[in-house]
C-alpha cells in the first residue's frame, strides 16, 4: 500500500536538512546516506547522493526524471554473476 497523500513523501530529516543547506549556500558536494527508502524530491535535483548498497556507497547524480522514485532503486544490491557452467536447469 502506498503512503497516504496527506502525509508528505518520506525523506529522512538529516538528508533533507543537508540538501537545503547546500541549496542555500549554492554548493555541490557529495552527500552520503544509508537511507534507501527516502523519496527523491525536486530540491535534490542537481546534487550527487552516495547511497549505500550494503557494501559501499554508490554515487547517484539526481536528475528531474528521478523525482518521486526512491533512492534505493538506483543502487542495486545484487550483482548477477551468471549461472554455473554445470547447471543444466538454467540452460534449458
Amino acid at each position: 500500500m502506498a503512503r497516504s497523500l496527506k502525509k508528505n513523501p518520506f525523506v529522512a530529516n538529516h538528508l533533507l536538512r543537508k540538501i537545503q543547506n547546500l541549496n542555500i549556500k549554492e554548493e555541490k558536494k557529495i552527500i552520503v546516506t544509508w537511507s534507501r527508502a527516502s523519496v527523491i524530491v525536486p530540491a535534490m535535483i542537481g546534487h550527487t547522493i552516495a547511497v549505500h548498497n550494503g557494501r559501499e556507497h554508490l554515487p547517484i547524480y539526481v536528475t528531474d526524471r528521478m523525482v518521486d522514485h526512491k533512492l534505493g532503486e538506483f543502487a542495486p544490491t545484487l550483482l548477477f554473476q551468471g549461472h554455473a557452467r554445470n547447471d543444466k536447469k538454467s540452460r534449458r
